[in-house]
């Protein structure tokens, strides 16, 4: 084809697929069948009242385009509102949920098809839905901003399958009773409502959650909301220890929903390695950024600071499971060894410890006592106990109310089937501590159920870092410190190639006066975990406030605002920091930015949450804020 000939244009495109559509099928294929032609026409009718028109539609999926990003958004909710009263009438295991991705690009048009990249993301920011629910890129989120009285929470940047750079995404919120009225619910809320990705849950670390946001961003997959930009590619000093990542193995069944369970085998992977001492281990945060990416091994090698790199596939298929491992020499990029298991999926816990095994002893690493009791597994004899708590793992990581829900009924499934499982007992607790934290809860009866949950865990294996951690966080929420600082390095000591951890203690030690040591943990983590999320950053900038290391904090602050605007505590701790160096007009702008994001903050109520252990350090800051203005 002349590339002169080539007719390109701008359009708003709308793509739309059936979440759980493999097991419907399974189930009923002609119910099915005839529910999907039934959906499909409503669709079609509400697209075409939108002015758009229906470009494809083969098995589940649909594309429409719009002229106007406006039309296709408006469309979509609509879709979405008609399709939910379908499934109404509908069991639940047959309802058929759509999810929708809409993206403003530019197309290659031929005849009456579409091509390119603006037709490829779309498709990708449906994946990256809720079934029900409507994501939308940057670029149709800067035509409709403030055109349409919708709700938008910004999730973050996604690098998603055969795009190079990473995509802008936002989700527009389908409440029950419409887009509109959950928007003046939110903005009646206040902060408790605050935007999680745009770190609206900022106001939440700031009251004391550094720590909490660490272990929750532990257990995120990278497909979550959350999705980490790069910010460092740069090559970086080896360690002196044997270093590797994890790349997140290839989910090769052919059924998108189990993306959940080859995602659970590759962070049980750098789990069990994680707790070898004489490694160094990159956490799951950074690799999981490479999730659906084309890479080359060398590239990953420098760009995390390791020698090694493990890659690999995971297919499950009824009772049988197929892992494919190989550990590559990024430097070289030979291969030091490389296995395929084919087992019965109930020999899932012994073959992932087997692969631990092998990896340590390729690298000639000497486990220690503690260590080799350590890296195999209590966890669950039960299969179907391990599948629901992955699942609650996933919808964990989706940072929603509902999803938060949802979590809990899955891992309360599955301590119903294996009350010994410690691991879906403290993940039963951490829904607790963040519907607290994000202010789903009010109740003190949340953190105390998080509390039960923490200590069960810990009483069912001493040697799971995650009871630890979590009892750990609930103390710092009863501003009990030292005993928050007790069960924090417990579950470093237990897990010490662990970046969250680290950064949680971290927070945990500037909270209770120390923050030098804070500052030395933070970055400590920021090697551990490289491409790094916001709040490593945050905790930082908090510590080196705390030290009186003033222009050090200015500056890791403005790293801050520069990757999040929003981000509530860098603006406060900034205006703090420059009332300490006597920047007044700075000081006055900052303070005037926070008064706009949050005008209806009530600062003694804020001050009473806050848990420093020292009363001289909450009046020193306060007293600053006071001087710029804030009340």
């Amino acid at each position: 084809m002349n590339t002169r000939d080539v007719k390109r244009k701008l359009t708003a495109i709308l793509s739309a697929d059936v979440k759980g559509y493999s097991r419907l099928m399974g189930e009923d294929e002609v119910s099915t069948v005839r529910t999907l032609e039934d959906y499909r026409e409503t669709m079609s009718t509400l697209i075409e009242q939108h002015r758009g028109r229906v470009v494809d539609s083969p098995g589940d999926n649909l594309m429409a385009e719009f002229a106007s990003v406006v039309d296709a958004v408006r469309c979509a909710v609509e879709i979405q509102e008609a399709l939910r009263a379908k499934n109404a009438e509908l069991p639940e295991n047959r309802r058929m949920r759509f999810r929708i991705g809409i993206n403003l690009g530019d197309v290659i048009e031929e005849g009456d098809r579409i091509y390119g990249d603006g037709v490829n993301i779309a498709a990708r920011i449906e994946g990256l839905a809720e079934p029900g629910g409507i994501c939308i890129s940057g670029s149709a989120y800067e035509q409709i901003e403030n055109k349409l009285p919708l709700g938008y929470e910004y999730l973050g940047e996604h690098f998603v399958k055969n795009i190079a750079k990473p995509i802008r995404v936002y989700r527009v919120p389908m409440e029950p009773g419409g887009v509109a009225e959950a928007t003046r619910r939110k903005k009646r809320a206040g902060l408790k409502m605050w935007n999680w990705a745009a770190f609206a849950g900022a106001a939440v670390l700031l009251f004391g959650a550094g720590a909490i946001v660490a272990w929750y961003y532990f257990l995120t997959p990278s497909t979550s909301p959350t999705g980490i930009p790069f910010e460092q590619t740069r090559s970086v000093k080896l360690p002196e220890k044997p270093s590797i990542a994890v790349l997140p193995f290839t989910n090769m069944s052919g059924d998108p929903e189990q993306e959940y369970f080859s995602d659970g085998v590759t962070e049980d992977l750098i789990t069990g390695l994680s707790k070898v001492s004489g490694l160094f281990v990159i956490a799951r945060n950074s690799v999981f950024t490479y999730k659906g990416r084309a890479v080359k091994i060398e590239r990953v090698g420098q760009e995390l600071g390791v020698r090694y790199v493990l890659e690999g596939s995971v297919r499950k298929a009824g009772k049988r499971v197929r892992i494919t491992a190989q550990l590559v020499d990024a430097s070289t990029g030979g291969h030091l060894w490389a296995e395929r298991y084919d087992r019965d999926l109930k020999d899932i816990f012994a073959l992932q410890d087997e692969v631990t095994r092998k990896i340590v002893s390729a690298l000639a690493v000497k486990l220690t006592e503690d260590e080799g009791n350590r890296i195999v597994r209590k966890g669950t004899d039960s299969l179907e106990a391990y599948d629901y708590t992955l699942r609650g793992m996933w919808y964990l990581s989706v940072i929603t109310k509902e999803a938060n829900d949802r979590a809990r009924e899955m891992f309360e499934k599955a301590t119903a089937l294996d009350p010994s499982y410690a691991l879906a007992c403290s993940l039963l607790g951490r829904t607790y501590l963040v519907e607290w934290t994000f202010g789903w809860s009010q109740k003190l009866q949340s953190l105390e159920q998080a509390y039960e949950f923490a200590q069960k865990s810990v009483s069912l294996d001493d040697l799971l870092p995650w009871g630890h951690g979590l009892l750990g966080e609930v103390y710092l929420w009863k501003k009990r410190h030292d005993q928050a600082i007790a069960e924090l390095e417990k579950a470093t000591n237990l897990d010490p190639n662990n970046a969250d951890m680290l950064t949680g203690l971290g927070d945990v030690l500037s909270w209770s006066g120390r923050p030098e040591e804070a500052i030395v943990l933070v970055k400590k983590a920021m090697r551990l975990n490289p491409i790094y999320p916001v709040w490593y950053l945050w905790g930082l900038g908090h510590a080196y406030f705390l030290a009186g290391r003033h222009e050090e904090a200015i500056t890791t602050l403005k790293r801050v605002l520069n990757r999040n605007p929003n981000f509530l505590p860098a603006h406060v701790y900034l205006a703090a920091s420059y009332v300490e160096l006597g920047r007044w007009d700075d000081a006055r702008l900052e303070a005037k930015i926070f008064q706009e994001m949050s005008p209806d903050l009530s600062m003694e109520g804020w001050r009473q949450r806050l848990p420093y252990k020292n009363q001289e350090v909450l009046d020193r800051l306060f007293n600053a804020l006071r001087r710029t203005g804030l009340h």
